[in-house]
């Protein structure tokens, strides 16, 4: 895919979507990364019926870690994962107060250090709490840029240092959120809405739905 067309792509999409951003509920960035950490394998709404609960109580790295493993567990129990999860995020806790003053970093190699934080989540918390240029290469931004043809690659971190060479700065920011919310509505795994795509008659996908 040429640079013209890579950047029509994301010229209409942010036509589409002016604004875009996560569809995790949060207040502040340690509640965000809670959130984040509980996504992994789960659907955000799973996540925020969870949260809504779990933070009008407990929002804060302490607070979390008050309630102990066990008393997490009671709010994030229906959630994929949760008995990992919970021991994370309490070690988490323990860290953040430990060594950063209660405060989630803006830094990618103390972020990673935190458990149950990987490059992904690291990403996602650089760009949508402190405003970093980042791309968080997640199922459906890997689906979406290997189908179209956007920036192919046969792992996520092929794809993402590919988006991170071929976005251009001014798309950046939002870029992982463009293609997000277009891999989870319209461009999704099964039956792709490809006749309804603002994107389709520039995609390269070779099985296009016309339905």
């Amino acid at each position: 895919m040429n640079k013209d067309k890579r950047r029509a792509i994301f010229e209409r999409l942010r036509a589409a979507m002016p604004a875009p951003t996560t569809e995790l509920e949060y207040q502040t960035p340690f509640q965000l990364l809670v959130a984040v950490i509980l996504s992994a394998q789960a659907t955000d709404a799973s996540v925020n019926k969870a949260t809504e609960k779990l933070f009008r109580h407990a929002g804060s790295p302490r607070a979390i870690r008050d309630l102990g493993e066990r008393g997490l567990k009671n709010y994030i129990k229906r959630i994929g994962l949760f008995n990992s999860k919970a021991r994370n995020i309490i070690k988490t806790c323990d860290l953040l107060i430990e060594r950063h003053g209660g405060e989630v970093p803006a830094e990618r190699e103390s972020l990673e250090a935190l458990p149950g934080v990987g490059r992904k989540t690291a990403n996602v918390i650089l760009n949508t709490a402190f405003g970093e240029p980042t791309i968080a290469v997640d199922t459906h931004i890997f689906r979406v840029a290997n189908r179209t043809r956007l920036a192919p690659g046969k792992t996520v971190r092929q794809v993402e240092d590919k988006l991170d060479r071929m976005v251009e700065a001014e798309f950046k920011k939002d870029a992982h959120h463009w293609l997000i919310l277009h891999g989870r509505y319209t461009c999704t795994a099964r039956n792709p809405k490809c006749s309804d795509c603002v994107i389709g008659d520039l995609c390269e996908y070779r099985h296009k739905t016309s339905g």
